[in-house]
This record gives structure tokens, C-alpha cells and sequence, in this order.
């Protein structure tokens, strides 16, 4: 039995055996500047397992075909495990039909496929899109674009200094014109965890959608959409142990209906004349073209590995990493963390006093520890905090107090060479 084998196979409510799940990650083991690579910018992408690995060698060499277009063997083979890794996705959403999983390339094309395929249909002039102070520019842009061609307005709910969003504002910002909320489920800059389902509510009082980013949620905890009851939820592979170039997009069956195609071209359509098209049923009205068949086949099997672990032990996990790394970074001095939300994921972004953040991610680096540095896709974020810049260190359930304590060690040394 190997040790990937192994580590999918303990029960979910055991506590993680963290030295036997790294062991699965061929690229911990790397040495960095001389050192151990401690890998602590999971939340850009996080690492691929073996036994992930292996299933995308397993399909390139020997299910590799186009799907959905033939009868030979490799085609219906590679078709069923495409369609196979869509059923995984929708029991990991707990979606209530198959045919509301849509893969797409990540987060940023599956929020870009609402703007069009809802936004371009429901969204006029004079009409409204409740965001966020904490989104990611892709939860940002594709409404602005939409906002300035229909000529609609953004209104963005406030933050306290903790870093957490004032329910009452939100309250307040819905009118007669709102016609749809775009929030982040975790900020991928400040970890915070926004009360997603409370806003879901409040939208619905008022008849009004709402689209999730669960880029950052996804991957560290359950995420149910029957008790969301959100209309469309998005997230990334490449964040959650599978490769980039795939991604999800969850919307409710009723709204994907109504919505247009974001796409067009093959397999998106049922008929085609130069004087009409008919398109195809959901989902594949909005898979145009050959789909990401060995991301989404990979992906339904980081998945597997995920759920073999157990999210609830991953959640566990990485909240006692939060708590390690927020009470030894906050013992040292000339150092402040940014987002001290109550409740949060395993993000951690800091400044350190006198030091740019870039140079305190190149010293890192010397140590051979990874985090991020810039504003992390999140300017308005940084607007709010009145910085140019954090670092940025965020976990995985493959990490250790002992990386933390190499992290704490190397800002140390950064805080010397400054001093």
C-alpha cells in the first residue's frame, strides 16, 4: 500500500496524519535556497498529491480522446469519465442535479460566464449590482465592463477595520432596481469568512440573486448549496490539489435555463442552420468548444483525495495553523496583521514596519519559505487598510506548526537585516 493509498483510506473523523499526507506531495520535498521548501501561498495555488498526479498520467496515456463526438472505445471511455468527475462534483456541492455543474477554465471564467449569460439578459440601464469592499478583481471587473455597457450602477458593502462586512449597510443597499449580489464566501486577502448565507437570505427577501466566489472556500471546508441556497457558486481546481485550467461553475437549474450561451461553437448546440441555432440543454449550453477533459477527469479526483481526508478534519486543521501563526505573529514586534476578522479561513496577511512587503517575501524566499507579496488581486481591500501591500501566508491542510514556526523565524531575520 503506498503512502497516497493510505492517507485516502483513514477515516474521515480521524485526526489528520499530516507526515503521512505530505508524503503524497512529491514537490514538498524540494530544497529551496538550501533549505526546505516551506509552501505557505496555497491560496494561489495549492499543491498536487500524487495519487492526483497519477490520474492525469492514467488519462493522457491511455483514456486520452475528445468526448461527447464519437463510438470508439477511447471516446466513450474518456466521455464517461468526464461525466463521471461531474457527479463527483455535484456530491461534493451537494447540488441538487447534474446538470448545474458546468466546468469551466476557474473561478474568473465562471463569474465571467454569469456576467454575460445573466448580467448581458437581466441587467439594464439604471439597474444595480450589490458587491463587496473585499472581492477579488474577477468579482469586480466582469461587472464593471457590464455596468458600463448597460449602463447599470455598483454599490459596494463597507467593511470594519476588523475586516468583516456591516450586515446593516448591506441591508440598506437594495432597492427596487438591485438585480443581482456578487460576495466573496472567504477574502482571499484578510481570510475573512463572510456570512454568505445570512446575505443569501436578505437578497432572496428581495427577490434578488446572488453569485458566490468560493475560490477560497472550496477547498478548506464544506460547502453545501442546498443549505446556501445561493443561485450560482464559482471556484477553482488549481486551489483545491487539482491542476489549473479547470473550473466550476454551480447555478440553479431555473436560472441557467433562462440564461444565453456565454460561448458559442461545438457541442453547445443541438442544430445548426446559417439562419438558426438551437442550443443545447444545461450543461453543455455553456461547454463550447473541446471542454478541459483532463482538468475536470483530474480534477474529480483531488476531489476524491479531498473528501477521503475529510473537510471537517481539513477545517480542524488549518484553523489550528490560523491560531498558531496569529498569536506568534502578533508577538512580534513592529509587525501587524491585516484582517482580524472573528471568523476565518487560514489566510494570514501582515506588514512589517519599515520593510516593503516584496522585500519581505525575497528574504522569505532565501529561507526557501513561499508566500505572497502585492495586493493580491484586491486593491480596494488594500484602499480600505490604507497599505500598498501585505505579505501574505496562507495554509494547507499539509502543513505544519513547525512551517509556521519557520516562517516566524524567517520575518525575524527580515526584522535584523532592517534593523
Amino acid at each position: 500500500m503506498t503512502a497516497g493509498q493510505s492517507a485516502m483510506m483513514r477515516p474521515p473523523s480521524a485526526a489528520l496524519a499530516v507526515e503521512r499526507i505530505r508524503a503524497d506531495f512529491p514537490i514538498l520535498k524540494l530544497r529551496v535556497n538550501g533549505n526546505p521548501l516551506v509552501f505557505l501561498d496555497n491560496a494561489a495555488s495549492s499543491q498536487m498529491p500524487q495519487p492526483v498526479i497519477d490520474r492525469w498520467v492514467k488519462y493522457q496515456t491511455s483514456q486520452h480522446a475528445n468526448i461527447h463526438r464519437a463510438v470508439h472505445t477511447l471516446s466513450e471511455t474518456a466521455t464517461a469519465e468526464y461525466e463521471a468527475a461531474r457527479r463527483k462534483v455535484q456530491a461534493f456541492l451537494n447540488a441538487k442535479e447534474e446538470r448545474e455543474i458546468i466546468f469551466t477554465s476557474g473561478t474568473t471564467d465562471g463569474i465571467n460566464l454569469v456576467a454575460h449569460g445573466y448580467g448581458r439578459k437581466f441587467i439594464g440601464r439604471d439597474d444595480e449590482i450589490i458587491l463587496t469592499t473585499l472581492e477579488h478583481h474577477s468579482n469586480i471587473v466582469p461587472w464593471q465592463m457590464l455596468a458600463q455597457e448597460k449602463g447599470a450602477k455598483i454599490r459596494v458593502v463597507p467593511v470594519n477595520d476588523r475586516g468583516e462586512l456591516l450586515l446593516d449597510e448591506y441591508r440598506t443597499l437594495f432597492n427596487s432596481r438591485t438585480r443581482l449580489v456578487g460576495v466573496t464566501h472567504v477574502s482571499n486577502a484578510l481570510g475573512t469568512i463572510n456570512p454568505v448565507r445570512d446575505m443569501i437570505a436578505i437578497a432572496h427577501e428581495h427577490g434578488v440573486p446572488v453569485l458566490v466566489d468560493g475560490a477560497q472556500a472550496a477547498p478548506h471546508f464544506k460547502v453545501d448549496m442546498q443549505a446556501l441556497d445561493c443561485d450560482f457558486y464559482a471556484f477553482s481546481g488549481h486551489k483545491m490539489c487539482g491542476p489549473t485550467g479547470i473550473g466550476v461553475l454551480y447555478g440553479k437549474a431555473g436560472w441557467l435555463e433562462k440564461m444565453q450561451p456565454f460561448k458559442g461553437g461545438g457541442d453547445m448546440i443541438l442544430s445548426v442552420t446559417f439562419e438558426k441555432t438551437t442550443y443545447n440543454v444545461i450543461p453543455y449550453k455553456f461547454e463550447a468548444g473541446t471542454p478541459p477533459i483532463a482538468a475536470a477527469i483530474t480534477l474529480g479526483a483531488a476531489i476524491d483525495y479531498l473528501i477521503a481526508i475529510g473537510m471537517d478534519g481539513i477545517a480542524a486543521h488549518e484553523t489550528d495553523l490560523l491560531d498558531y501563526a496569529t498569536d506568534q505573529v502578533n508577538r512580534l514586534p513592529g509587525v501587524r496583521i491585516i484582517g482580524t476578522a472573528e471568523k476565518k479561513a487560514a489566510v494570514l496577511s501582515f506588514v512589517v514596519d519599515g520593510v516593503h512587503p516584496h522585500d519581505v517575501g525575497t528574504l522569505l524566499n532565501d529561507e526557501g519559505v513561499a508566500i505572497r507579496t502585492g495586493h493580491h488581486c484586491a486593491q480596494p481591500v488594500m484602499q480600505r487598510f490604507k497599505v500598498p501591500a501585505t505579505s501574505r501566508a496562507s495554509f494547507a491542510f499539509y502543513n505544519t506548526m513547525a512551517e509556521v514556526d519557520a516562517l516566524v523565524a524567517a520575518i525575524r531575520k527580515v526584522q535584523k537585516i532592517f534593523g
